[in-house]
């Protein structure tokens, strides 16, 4: 059983050599830069600000660690953010696909995506990778609470056929502002652990 409130920072690794190699189950949040992956992993957490966020993009430049006990979430850096230099998105491109290539313990990626859009062509190329890999993950669609109900009604058609190539996978409709869409992700997470 996680206790989502019994989360602590652990550490910041900037060097795939800096992993714990202590077999604690993984949970890892994936997404692009601003998409709120702070703000959600804050929202899990009951936390208002375990997970720094940001007000400007491409903040996260090495892999966040929070220890659960029982398991460890693990915050990759965003990805797709412009007014980064070449040098620093190789260095999360090794940092990303060398956390991919070691770990053995991933029960499941929270890939988030901002569901008020169209995923984006990274998004796609993360979910190609995740999904031809056989690595277990789910798609936060995050930001649902600033669509209007008609407008959630059509992005829920749109995000269904957008998404329809990666069968089996569900996709959860999720604010970090209400809380909508949290317990359906945890409980999932709790599942996958």
């Amino acid at each position: 059983m996680i206790n989502f409130n019994n989360a602590s920072f652990e550490k910041s690794v900037g060097d795939i050599s800096q992993m714990p190699s202590d077999g604690l189950p993984e949970i890892v949040f994936s997404g692009r830069s601003n998409v709120g992956k702070s703000s959600l992993i804050n929202k899990i957490l009951n936390r208002k600000s375990l997970a720094r966020v940001s007000a400007k993009p491409g903040k996260t430049i090495n892999i966040n660690l929070y220890n659960l006990k029982t398991v460890r979430f693990v915050d990759l850096p965003g990805y797709g953010y412009a007014r980064v230099s070449f040098d620093e998105k190789k260095r999360w491109s090794s940092l990303v696909e060398g956390y991919f290539g070691r770990s053995k313990n991933i029960r499941l990626v929270v890939q988030i995506i901002d569901m008020r859009h169209a995923p984006s062509e990274q998004d796609f190329q993360m979910l190609d990778f995740l999904y031809s890999k056989k690595i277990p993950f789910i798609i936060a669609a995050s930001k649902c609470d600033k669509l209007n109900k008609t407008q959630k009604s059509a992005r829920t058609n749109e995000l269904s056929d957008e998404l329809s190539e990666y069968e089996n996978v569900n996709w959860i409709a999720c604010s970090s502002m209400t809380g909508e869409g949290m317990n359906t992700i945890k409980n999932i997470i709790s599942e996958s652990v």
